[in-house]
C-alpha cells in the first residue's frame, strides 16, 4: 500500500513545493494552489486532474478513482485509493498534479529537454 511517506519522498524535491496541515488534514502546495491532499486517515489522496478527463478516469477503474466530493467538484481535481495504487502509478499521479500547477519552465526545467515521459501531462488540454 501506499503511504504519506512515500507521497512525501517523491514531493520533496519538487521546486516551489510545500507541506501545509489545513484542519487536521496534509496538502502540498504551489503557492496557494493545493495539488495533493489527504483524506484524515491518509486512505485517499486527491491530486489536479482536469474537469474534462474525470468522468473517464473515474469510469476507467472506479475501484481506484473517485470523484470529488460535491464541494470539491468545481476543481480541477479528482481523488484515488492509496491502496489501490502502486508506488509508480503514484508517483505518475503527482508528478502530473505537481506539473498541472507550476508554469511550463518550471516543470520543463524539473523534467529535463531529454525526459519523454514528463514534459507536461500526458491528459493536459491544449
Amino acid at each position: 500500500m501506499v503511504t504519506l511517506d512515500d507521497v512525501r519522498e517523491v514531493v520533496k524535491d519538487l521546486p516551489r513545493s510545500y507541506e501545509v496541515v489545513v484542519r487536521g488534514r496534509v496538502k502540498f502546495r504551489v503557492g496557494r494552489i493545493v495539488y495533493l491532499d489527504f483524506s484524515r486517515d491518509e486512505t485517499l489522496m486527491g491530486f489536479a486532474f482536469p474537469r474534462d478527463w474525470r468522468p473517464v478516469l473515474v469510469s476507467s477503474d472506479p475501484k481506484k478513482f473517485l470523484l470529488p466530493i460535491p464541494s470539491e467538484l468545481r476543481w480541477n481535481w479528482v481523488r484515488v485509493r492509496l491502496d489501490a495504487i502502486e508506488r509508480d502509478e503514484m508517483r505518475d499521479l503527482v508528478l502530473d498534479a505537481w506539473a498541472m500547477v507550476v508554469p511550463n519552465c518550471v516543470a520543463a526545467a524539473y523534467f529535463g529537454p531529454t525526459s519523454p515521459s514528463h514534459t507536461r501531462p500526458t491528459w493536459s488540454l491544449p
